[in-house]
């Protein structure tokens, strides 16, 4: 029996290169013998509409072609179900590409996965009953893409990188309260992450130790600090050797409430609701398809 994958792309995902991606992946795809539909989700409600609609008619797997937003959506429709998930990554960030060893640039090794269908379960993380795969952010983060947001001038990273400078010169310190299982920390922070997954932001290892399949959140903690500690920590993230200072804690907890006033919190380089929110890691909640240098390769197929 043949099987048959569907391939859900952004068209304007990358820069627009999202098409000329999903035309090699589908390509290849049937070169290795599956029944490939294309469905184009051309906004947010059309792109998740469209994958609920993947999943009722029991496609094997559903191929998302895009960057993390995009990904964050179509999990909303397939966690918990048999349909399973793989990533062709085609965004800015590609958080959850890297962890399942997704090869950035190269459409060939991307699609060669899915068709050899190496298949795993990993965990997810659910805010308030929204699913994310990576990191859920709150503070200092949040508080710059908010802004970035607002900026319409200038375009690409460099609205990004006006956002921390304007965000940096109004830093203060946000009174956190953090509920974890077994404590409850009330803080002044900078910063507060809770992970699913070890990155965000395109490879910052925030969350350097988190695994997607111990049924816990790592949450770190960035206390109060100044200017210029939050800019000499900064180039330690993609390594993630800030866990070693004196200002970073790191806790791992399976559920986790967040309160601070004023605050939003972004996941998968999505916007969440304000805080408060209450988080739970959800054990083996998607079926993904992974490369072999994914952490997860090695680990129990999923059944």
């Amino acid at each position: 029996m043949t099987r048959s994958v569907t391939v859900l792309t952004n068209p304007v995902a990358g820069n627009g290169r999202a098409p000329a991606i999903t035309e090699a992946v589908t390509t290849r795809l049937r070169e290795r013998g599956l029944d490939v539909t294309t469905v184009v989700g051309r906004t947010p409600g059309d792109a998740l509409d469209a994958t609920r609609r993947i999943v009722r008619t029991g496609s094997d797997t559903v191929v998302v072609v895009g960057g993390d937003g995009m990904v964050n959506l179509a999990l909303q429709a397939v966690a918990t179900t048999s349909t399973a998930l793989a990533v062709v990554p085609a965004g800015t960030g590609n958080d959850l590409a890297r962890l399942l060893g997704v090869p950035h640039g190269d459409q060939a090794a991307a699609a060669d996965i899915v068709a050899r269908n190496s298949r795993r379960t990993m965990d997810l993380g659910r805010a308030d009953n929204r699913w994310f795969a990576t990191v859920l952010s709150s503070g200092f983060d949040s508080l710059v893409t908010e802004r970035a947001n607002r900026l319409r001038w200038p375009r690409g990273p460099l609205r990004y990188n006006l956002a921390m400078v304007l965000e940096l010169t109004k830093l203060r310190p946000i009174p956190y309260s953090i509920e974890l299982d077994d404590v409850t920390l009330d803080l002044e922070a900078t910063l507060v992450t809770v992970g699913n997954g070890p990155t965000y932001g395109g490879g910052m290892a925030i969350c350097p130790d988190a695994r997607v399949d111990d049924g816990l959140l790592d949450v770190t903690v960035v206390r109060a600090s100044s200017r210029t500690r939050l800019v000499r920590l900064s180039p330690t993230l993609y390594k993630g050797t800030h866990v070693e200072l004196p200002e970073v804690d790191v806790h791992r907890s399976s559920h986790v409430r967040l309160t601070a006033p004023g605050m939003v919190a972004y996941a998968d380089g999505e916007r969440f609701p304000p805080l408060p929110v209450r988080i739970e890691a959800v054990p083996r909640a998607v079926t993904v398809l992974v490369g072999e240098t994914s952490p997860l390769h090695g680990s129990a197929t999923a059944s």
